[in-house]
């Protein structure tokens, strides 16, 4: 059996989607994850490979990878929560940057003639209203950016290993943390139908706009930058339309079976929040042929049904 591709972080919210895509094309994939919540995604599937590494243990990680041997690596593994980062700013430096080091090294000691495709942000660009573009001036403006655009520097210059750099923007569907907007918003119309909570949805900034692709498209997107990119050339993914968090609100709010008032809620307020975020995806598209193909209604869609479904589960 050929060696199977790799996905670190692989019971994130991207990671396990990845999963579902590669599996697609490939008989079996490597899964690593260091901390587990619960069951992970496709638990018990012989098609998937786990394996518990922690990235900050870099000895255990060169052992990993020597035995595996995968074909690529998906390096998805991170902290990936802005807010998180405010508290936690040695964390996000640590696991974002050490982690990635740490596979980077790991490679190149096993002596793996591998692509490594890492997963970076587009947080890493200065705050801009314009559509921002792969050859725009990078200027992080919170913890989590400074990460990334820390670990995107070390990745490019990995000599000798073929690197992959994606600069996603949000992604949004089943299975994401409620820690984040759209998902928040979800689960909390999925808990007040079913009678959990009051019909009050609490949120933070309407206002902000946001580019938000579907993560089933997210991660389609890495593996054709893997198959058909550049190495050492950083690709955005994004959707290339940015929506204002108040429209999506809104049309979750209409699929809602019970009715909502809406309340701001202060703690949602990051330090800091970028009023735009859009990007252009012509880079990626122009060389990988990557288009989006699910519409953001559907993503919203998806969501809440996911979201009814687990606090049935819970009921």
């Amino acid at each position: 059996m050929a060696d199977p591709p790799l996905v670190t972080g692989a019971t994130g919210f991207a990671g396990s989607h990845l999963i579902d895509h590669l599996l697609e094309y490939e008989p079996t994939v490597a899964a690593w994850a260091h901390v587990r919540h619960g069951e992970p995604h496709l638990a018990g599937d012989s098609r998937v490979q786990w394996d518990s590494v922690d990235l900050l243990d870099r000895q255990g990680v060169a052992d990993a990878l020597a035995r595996l041997r995968p074909s690529v690596v998906y390096h998805c593994a991170g902290i990936a929560h802005v807010g998180e980062s405010w508290s936690k700013p040695v964390r996000a430096l640590s696991v974002n940057v050490l982690g990635t080091h740490h596979v980077l090294e790991g490679v190149r000691d096993a002596a793996l003639h591998i692509p490594v495709l890492v997963t970076g942000s587009a947080l890493v660009y200065r705050q801009s209203a314009d559509v921002l573009r792969e050859e725009d001036p990078i200027g992080p403006s919170d913890p989590y950016g400074v990460s990334k655009l820390a670990q995107e520097m070390l990745a490019l210059r990995a000599g000798g290993t073929p690197v992959f750099v994606v600069r996603p923007f949000n992604h949004a569907g089943p299975r994401q943390s409620p820690t984040y907007v759209t998902s928040s918003f979800a689960r909390q119309i999925a808990e007040i139908e079913a009678g959990m909570r009051d019909p009050v949805l609490r949120v933070g900034n309407l206002d902000s706009q946001r580019d938000i692709t579907d993560v089933r498209d997210t991660v389609r997107a890495y593996r054709l930058v893997v198959q058909r990119g550049t190495p050492a050339r950083p690709y955005n993914v994004c959707s290339g339309q940015a929506y204002r968090i108040r429209d999506l609100l809104e049309w979750l709010i209409g699929r809602s079976r019970t009715p909502i008032r809406i309340e701001m809620d202060p703690e949602r307020l990051r330090p800091s929040d970028n009023p735009v975020i859009a990007g252009d995806r012509s880079r990626v598209s122009t060389e990988t042929g990557w288009a989006p193909k699910i519409p953001i209604q559907q993503t919203l869609d998806d969501l809440l049904d996911y979201w009814r479904a687990q606090t049935a589960r819970q009921s």
